[in-house]
């Protein structure tokens, strides 16, 4: 569970940073730290049934990992993040220098790679800086297993200063060392921190940032910063333990144990070993007591239980995940467009909080940026760009397009053209299909173009077509009336 980090406002400057309190607060925070990191093994495929051993060690020990949490947060980050977020500007101002900023800063990379930490650690931070020797911004994600914010005591929980940490091996020494770069609203602190008997004992470094806000962004996956499939660990450790037992089971079936009864093998252990030896290369073995027997040992399990308990592991790891296996035959063949809604319905439910707090996360990248760019007399209004986030989802072309027939003249052009998934830009490409409408007016003119002649040069084409049509039966022989140019109607 998310742990904040508070300290009183009143005795907070950001002038003066007490490298006794950062040093505690690395400490308290790096053993939280651990829990990240097995969220992060889990992910990457480093589970508890590798440390699993059996009581004979003789015995089969297979280990197998279905890795239900990679699916999980792979499939939860790319419905939420599979299709890079649009801006959309509300205002008079242009946002087309933010959005170069922002391509030069690689933004759909961090924001992919945020949804991704999220999913994993229920927690994503951005670090934006200016780039060495260049007057641009850059991002970059961090890793939330070495960066957390303090915020104050307010019941707002207004942040006051960022760090991000790692720590520096020194086997010579017996103290720990951290390496810590702390940023306040307005300055950078690069400091080294050492325990030592006489206390907290520091190298200290600081200058300005120069981009108006703490220049590191926390982005919650929740209100509680929980991961995607944290609370289902347990249930993928009992899938993984009996996989193997199941594995282990066959294995042991094909080296069953031979039990004679009412007879022996042989007198002593040494012509046992013998006898043992020519039944396994023999495979037969000969009873001479009367009502002997032999059977082999088998531990066997049920596989019609063992079958339906995976099942029911399975399905509970995706339902209280909330995240759909997407391998499912539910999820097979061409699946309408309200029926797939329905079946992602817990998906979007949660997707819908992560976005929601990703924006709160991105206003603040936001105006960082807008502030750096009103440096180099850029005027922007930050409050008036909106982000607009789209479901990394197939969509059902023939379906939209039904829709989009349906719709004409119902509702703007504007808006049939933003429903299809492969426009980016309906504002261009509505003046892209201006433009091709005026270009084929022009190049088929007898057909677009207005009848632009004189009414009496029409009538006189049409009398004269007339004439020419009836005079070939109204006239006399000698072809007097066409000479004469009489009138027929």
């Amino acid at each position: 569970m998310y742990k904040y980090f508070t300290y009183p406002r009143a005795r907070y400057d950001e002038s003066s940073l007490k490298k006794d309190l950062i040093y505690k607060l690395i400490t308290e925070h790096d053993s939280e730290s651990t829990r990240l990191k097995k969220l992060k093994s889990y992910y990457l495929g480093e589970h508890a049934i590798l440390k699993h051993e059996r009581r004979n060690p003789n015995a089969p020990n297979y280990k197998t990992i279905a890795n239900h949490a990679k699916d999980i947060a792979d499939t939860a980050s790319g419905y939420f993040m599979g299709n890079p977020i649009k801006y959309n500007n509300t205002g008079e101002s242009d946002i087309e220098e933010l959005l170069k900023a922002f391509d030069g800063a690689e933004i759909d990379q961090v924001d992919a790679k945020n949804a991704l930490n999220m999913a994993i650690y229920g927690r994503a931070y951005e670090y934006i800086y200016a780039k060495e020797g260049l007057t641009e911004l850059d991002s970059v994600s961090i890793d939330p297993e070495n960066t957390f914010i303090v915020y104050d005591d307010s019941i707002e929980r207004k942040p006051l200063f960022a760090v991000y940490y790692y720590q520096i091996k020194d086997d010579t020494k017996n103290s720990i060392t951290f390496q810590a770069e702390v940023f306040t609203q307005n300055l950078h602190y690069h400091l080294i921190l050492r325990s030592t008997s006489i206390g907290t004992t520091q190298n200290e470094q600081v200058e300005e940032h120069n981009l108006g806000q703490i220049p590191i962004i926390e982005y919650r996956n929740n209100h509680f910063a929980i991961g995607d499939y944290e609370q289902q660990i347990s249930l993928i450790d009992a899938y993984n333990s009996l996989m193997g037992n199941r594995v282990n089971d066959k294995e042991q079936a094909v080296e069953s144990i031979l039990v004679l009864y009412g007879t022996q093998l042989a007198d002593t252990p040494e012509d046992a070993k013998a006898a043992m030896k020519i039944l396994s290369e023999e495979g037969l073995l000969e009873l001479q007591e009367e009502g002997a027997r032999a059977e082999f040992l088998k531990n066997t399990l049920d596989e019609n239980a063992t079958e339906i308990l995976r099942t029911a592991l399975k399905e509970d790891i995706y339902t209280f995940s909330h995240v759909p296996n997407l391998t499912d035959e539910n999820f097979a063949g061409n699946t309408s467009g309200v029926a797939m809604e329905f079946k992602l319905m817990g998906l979007e439910m949660i997707t819908k909080t992560k976005e929601a707090n990703y924006k709160r996360g991105l206003r603040q990248r936001i105006a960082i940026f807008a502030h750096y760019l009103g440096m180099k007399q850029i005027a922007l209004e930050s409050h008036s760009i909106v982000p607009q986030f789209s479901r990394g989802l197939p969509k059902n072309l023939l379906e939209i397009s039904q829709i989009v027939n349906n719709l004409e003249g119902k509702v703007t052009n504007r808006q049939l053209i933003s429903l299809l998934p492969f426009v980016e830009d309906p504002d261009a490409e509505l003046e892209a299909l201006e433009e091709e409408k005026e270009k084929n007016m022009e190049r088929m003119p007898m057909f677009n173009q207005d009848n632009t002649k004189p009414e009496d040069e029409v009538a006189d084409e049409e009398s004269g077509i007339l004439g020419e049509e009836e005079s070939q039966s109204d006239l006399p022989a000698d072809g007097q009336g066409r000479k004469t140019g009489r009138q027929v109607r």
